[in-house]
């Protein structure tokens, strides 16, 4: 599919992981679903709820795995060779544990940083090259590396309300990603988003 971009959410399906901070990437797509007023639709030969629209002259898919996060490849894999985009027009976006709560960093390519779901998408789309969007979510205070139940768990009302204005500058990005250039998005919206006073 000519100009065709594949913007994809990482997380686990089934309520219980719904609202946690390892489900951030599901949360990005159904926050940029919202905006565009885009429909999601279960296709369970591509074991992904799908989502698709047109943004200024492209055709755009939204994607949210349902393999669970750590065989995401398996779904995003086929996705984008049924569609035909090229792995540089798929944008991972995904949690970032070694991120502070509320940075976030979109890069054309790069490591996996040990996450389960991007070394399964590499494996299966054959490269590294592929954009990701990757959305700070910290650690636990205590410093601990086993972070399992803490990625697991859901975010607190103060940052919660963080997580708002997130999102919001993720879908910002996103925008001018396909507006304008990726190296654009990348210069004017990485970093760090305050909490709210």
């Amino acid at each position: 599919m000519e100009k065709a971009f594949l913007i994809v959410g990482l997380g686990n399906p089934g309520a219980k992981y719904a609202r946690t901070r390892h489900n951030v990437g599901f949360q990005l797509v159904d926050f940029v679903a919202e905006k565009w007023k885009v429909r999601w639709s279960n296709e369970s030969k591509f074991t992904s709820v799908l989502g698709r629209t047109e943004r200024n002259g492209s055709t755009v898919l939204l994607q949210k795995p349902q393999t669970f996060m750590n065989a995401s490849g398996e779904a995003v894999g086929p996705v984008s060779a049924f569609y035909k985009v090229s792995a540089n027009r798929v944008i991972v976006a995904v949690d970032d544990a070694d991120l502070p709560l509320g940075e976030i960093r979109l890069r054309k390519s790069g490591s996996s940083g040990g996450h389960h779901g991007l070394e399964s998408i590499e494996s299966h789309l054959g490269t590294r090259d592929f954009p990701r969007l990757r959305i700070g979510i910290g650690r636990a205070q205590d410093g601990r590396r086993e972070i399992s139940g803490y990625v697991l768990a859901p975010f607190s009302a103060e940052e919660s309300l963080l997580m708002e204005r997130i999102l919001d500058r993720a879908f910002s990005q996103l925008e001018c990603c396909l507006n304008e250039s990726m190296d654009k998005a990348m210069s004017q919206y990485n970093g760090l988003i305050k909490s709210p006073e």
